[in-house]
């Protein structure tokens, strides 16, 4: 037992020794023999889930979990009768409001001008024959030729006959003045929100397509071909090729040493020797405590700040959440 002892003590020294001077490394402290300033961090893509804009029955599911799409490709389709029907009632509604308009703006047909003068015309003749009549009334009724009776009708007579006459006139007016300019603003008005509703019907046909947003892979496959779906309802989720990013930490002693711009190599474990560039793209403006992803026991009361490095060119062996290294070659490493 006694033999034990000390190569325990021993054991536990070196352990002690090794975790010592490996401290740097793990906190992304740098040493006196390293050349370069560095970083430790994970890789950040951004993922999306997609759904229609319009409710329906999945008629279509044209992709898997795993398949590569390109921007725009189309991944999912809707039952689009109910929306086509939409389409076409549209169109004819708006058909109606333009020939409704060009009838305004083209005014009465000549033919209808003739008509409405000739119906005048014989309102004045009416009104002259009923002339006619009264003045024989008038002669008449004092020899006793006629009754009071005759007479007041042949004067209710010319009357109505010259109040229709006069209809006609008003009416041939207002025909050959043609329409009002109100009435071919109401026309307007009626036709662009006819062709607004048509614009509408068009755009939720077109949403009954589900098309990608940008390249990416597809993840999950959350519904199925039969499926009634809402907008609210995820179909697809994709995670995007483009952009990638690097999201590390710096502390507050080397961040003036940083700059957004900056060129950076990042390397994986995976391939060390097979660098990807890089170039800082954001820095944040506020201090945050060591997340826990690089927190030890000295340091859970330091600030670090956030930082991005966005991949200019990213390569399929870059994932989510993938360790990293960042090293920043124009920047000499100094103990802090």
């Amino acid at each position: 037992m006694k033999k034990i002892i000390p190569v325990l003590l021993l054991l536990v020294a070196a352990g002690a020794a090794a975790w010592w001077f490996d401290l740097p490394q793990r906190l992304g402290w740098q040493t006196g023999e390293e050349t370069e300033f560095r970083l430790y961090g994970n890789v950040d893509i951004r993922q999306v889930s997609l759904g229609f804009r319009v409710e329906g029955r999945i008629s279509d599911m044209l992709v898997d979990e795993g398949d590569s799409v390109k921007s725009g490709a189309v991944l999912a389709r809707l039952d689009a009768r109910p929306y086509q029907y939409a389409v076409r009632s549209a169109e004819a509604d708006v058909a109606g409001r333009r020939a409704a308009l060009d009838k305004l703006k083209a005014g009465p047909r000549p033919t209808e001008i003739a008509q409405t003068r000739a119906s005048y015309n014989a309102s004045l003749a009416d009104l002259e024959n009923a002339e006619l009549a009264l003045t024989r009334a008038r002669q008449l009724r004092p020899q006793g030729t006629i009754s009071q009776a005759a007479f007041d009708q042949a004067m209710a007579a010319r009357a109505m006959a010259a109040a229709r006459s006069e209809a006609a006139h008003e009416a041939l007016k207002l025909i050959e003045e043609g329409s009002r300019k109100e009435d071919i603003a109401v026309a307007e008005a009626q036709l662009q929100a006819a062709e607004a509703a048509l614009a509408s019907a068009r755009t939720a046909l077109e949403d009954t397509e589900l098309r990608a947003p940008n390249n990416g892979i597809v993840l999950s496959r959350v519904r199925e071909k039969g499926a009634i779906v809402s907008p609210a309802d995820s179909v697809l989720v994709l995670s995007l090729t483009e952009p990638v990013w690097v999201r590390t930490y710096i502390a507050e002693p080397d961040l003036g040493r940083i700059h957004p711009g900056m060129k950076a190599l990042v390397t994986s474990d995976t391939r060390p020797d097979a660098p990807s560039e890089g170039t800082v793209g954001f820095i944040s403006p506020v201090a945050e405590f060591t997340p826990k992803s690089v927190e030890t026991p000295e340091l859970r009361t330091d600030l670090v700040y956030r930082l991005r490095v966005v991949i200019d060119k990213p390569g399929k062996d870059l994932r989510q959440g993938m360790p990293v290294t960042v090293r920043f070659p124009s920047l000499s490493a100094e103990p802090r």
